[in-house]
């Protein structure tokens, strides 16, 4: 069992990591964003990628997000913590606190978001996207580690880089939604389709653009709060794993293609098999 975490450069610079090594995955869908790296935290497996690249070097709507999750699957990762950096669309969601989602409203439309095509359907259950006994893991993790944590909330996803309009941000306000970024989907879509247990800490940085006395986010204010949100975020992430690891049985997502594939087996194409068979494998063998 190996867990995974892909979020900014600061997630990886853990504490007690141990055996550190880094690993470049090839995929049938191109590169990921980079090298993944591989270490033992108090014995427990993990993998941790940074999904813009180190040095930040993808927008949101270049990461390649399909060969990111795929090198995280072919690497045995079963359980997938996102870190993700938002903006709050509500008051009492105030930069630095951590909200736990548990929704989405994917809002983006230039990235691939499924393996399944090309001669082989599959349609996985998506009304609830979160793994709920992840999210339960990362509330009591994020509480121990002294966040001011959020239970719940929908995470509008959008296509950026530039941040919302003031009429988008009270759009978004409108909605109901908690907190707005750009990377969570189709990540969380794909890790459904991989099998993986998948949910997000949405550490806070900014009030987005609705807010009257935050009438504009700037890089400055975001990444300010980054770098504090950075060691919350690790130690969010320490307390989690061990969690991970006492789960008794296998990850709650494991079985989410089980009744998803359409296409018979006869008719998937043999190279579609092939390239998808660290998540197609066990159920049509190449």
């Amino acid at each position: 069992m190996r867990i995974g975490v892909i979020g900014g450069s600061g997630v990886y610079a853990m504490e007690g990591l141990e055996n550190v090594r880094e690993e470049r995955i090839s995929t049938p869908f191109g590169d990921p964003s980079d090298a993944v790296i591989l270490g033992s935290l108090g014995g427990i497996d993990m993998a941790f990628l940074p999904r813009h690249g180190r040095g930040h070097r993808f927008n949101p709507s270049e990461v390649n997000y399909r060969a990111n999750i795929f090198a995280l699957k072919t690497l045995g990762v079963e359980w997938c913590i996102s870190v993700s950096a938002v903006g709050s669309l509500k008051e009492e969601i105030v930069p630095g606190h951590v909200v736990v989602i548990d929704q989405f409203i994917d809002k983006t439309h230039q990235r691939k978001a499924t393996f399944f095509e090309q001669g082989l359907v599959a349609h996985v259950a998506f009304g609830d996207p979160v793994c709920g006994e992840l999210r339960k893991i990362l509330l009591a993790a994020a509480r121990e580690a002294g966040a001011t944590v959020h239970d719940g909330g929908t995470y509008v996803c959008m296509e950026g880089p530039a941040f919302s309009s003031k009429a988008e941000s009270l759009l978004h306000r409108a909605w109901g939604a908690s907190v707005i970024g750009m990377t969570n989907m189709p990540e969380a879509k794909l890790a459904r389709e991989a099998e993986m247990s998948y949910a997000t800490l949405a550490m806070a940085t900014d009030y987005d653009c609705w807010h009257a006395d935050h009438d504009h986010v700037t890089v400055d204010q975001v990444v300010a709060v980054l770098l504090k949100n950075a060691s919350l975020a690790r130690n969010i992430v320490a307390k989690a794993a061990p969690k991970i690891a006492a789960f008794a049985g296998p990850a709650p997502c494991s079985n989410a293609l089980a009744t998803a594939i359409l296409t018979h087996k006869e008719a998937v194409p043999m190279s579609r098999k092939r390239d998808l068979a660290p998540i197609l494998g066990k159920y049509m063998p190449a």
